[in-house]
């Protein structure tokens, strides 16, 4: 019988004060006049970034598999959102031959003037799917999970692993960079996709109400993929991806299939990651290549490895806790004997990291009470309870 992971309660409970905060909490300092909306919109962007670091860390920190294509996935969620608001955007008046309004961010495709009705310009094929936001949001978790399906299918059938693997995944992300940088394969080329509006219908997107509807959205969309990763890691489940992390071969010996439940795992993350893309995306108002770079999937690993990986809240709260320090220290500010200048955020970023990683290298996690012992025991234990 295979028994499920240990509970931190501490840090559960902690984490859930955090959401219970932040849907109760942040909405009234909110209406008190404490914070802004500004503040409001800029945390819920930080949420999206936490749920990709919670779905990086079901695949890295359970799985084993250090993967860098996290930004890709989200980018894949990102456009899927982007292309719904782009129909419902910008101005009216350039219509195709078949009748489809022309989104504005594909204006530098198609140089026509506002009235005309081009015969030689049509609206793409696959942006009509985007129409419908159901079918949108559908989509938008439905096509980087396949993504990540092909990916895991060719590359955990062949047994990539390790390093090998994450520079796959790399590789993959670089070449997509360039696919959608491309003005012909009109995405809005390196300009990307904005000139958004409207959402669901006539609710603006610069109306405060319809931002805090989507912080608190994008609250409930983390909380919910926190406690969904959560039920799979303290399911059976749970513990053969732990046996995959820590000793894949034994594994096999027992009659497994690893790249099966790798695939599991990155197919659920691939989800999750575009999920919060969809999100990140009506709440900054553009999306562009820029935020399918490589370096932002590395910037995911530095979330992951300063709150903790193998925890799911550790990883959270490394997100938030970064992304913070980085809106506070990308200011120019005078200090007593000298001035603050935005690009020292390097320089903290890094010694950040070489701390944690020296000091803390199980991350932020470790210092609450229990913690190592835990993990030490879960890694032990998981290979033993499988092969029972």
């Amino acid at each position: 019988m295979i028994r499920g992971l240990n509970r931190s309660s501490l840090d559960i409970r902690l984490l859930y004060g955090l959401f219970i905060f932040g849907l109760i909490g942040i909405p009234g300092l909110y209406f008190t006049g404490v914070v802004s909306i500004e503040v409001v919109n800029m945390l819920g962007r930080y949420l999206t970034f936490a749920m990709m670091a919670l779905a990086l860390d079901l695949i890295w920190g359970y799985t084993g598999i250090l993967s860098l294509c996290q930004a890709l996935f989200f980018s894949l969620g990102g456009y899927a959102m982007g292309m719904y608001l782009a129909h419902h955007g910008g101005p009216e008046g350039i219509v195709d031959a078949a009748g489809w309004k022309i989104p504005a961010c594909l204006y530098v495709v198609y140089p026509y003037k506002v009235g005309e009705v081009p015969a030689d310009a049509l609206t793409p094929w696959f942006w009509k799917p985007f129409w419908s936001l159901p079918v949108t949001v559908i989509l938008g978790m439905a096509i980087p999970g396949i993504i990540a399906g092909l990916i895991g299918y060719f590359g955990f059938r062949s047994r990539v692993r390790g390093v090998y693997f994450a520079i796959l995944t790399q590789a993959i992300t670089v070449a997509a960079v360039n696919f959608f940088s491309m003005n012909d394969m009109k995405l809005g080329g390196t300009n990307g996709l904005t000139r958004f509006e409207y959402i669901a219908g006539s609710f603006q997107l610069s109306d405060p109400n319809v931002k805090l509807t989507l912080y608190l959205l994008t609250l409930v969309a983390l909380f919910v993929s926190y406690s969904f990763c959560r039920f799979i890691v303290n399911s059976p489940l749970g513990r053969i991806l732990v046996a995959v992390r820590d000793n894949e071969r034994a594994l096999r010996f027992y009659g497994y299939a690893p790249h099966t439940y790798k695939m599991f795992a990155f197919v659920v993350a691939g989800m999750i990651t575009g999920l919060a893309g969809m999100l990140y995306t009506p709440q900054m108002g553009i999306f562009t290549p820029h935020n399918m770079e490589a370096s932002a999937s590395v910037l995911v690993v530095v979330w992951v490895a300063v709150g903790g990986r193998g925890t799911l809240s550790g990883p959270i709260i490394g997100a938030l806790l970064v992304n913070i320090l980085y809106n506070f220290l990308t200011s120019d500010r005078d200090m007593l004997l000298f001035t603050w200048k935005a690009e020292y955020w390097q320089f903290v970023l890094g010694a950040l990291f070489i701390a944690v990683a020296v000091y803390f290298n199980e991350g932020l996690a470790s210092l609450l009470p229990g913690r190592k012992a835990r993990a030490k025991k879960l890694s032990t234990d998981s290979i033993d309870e499988v092969s029972g």
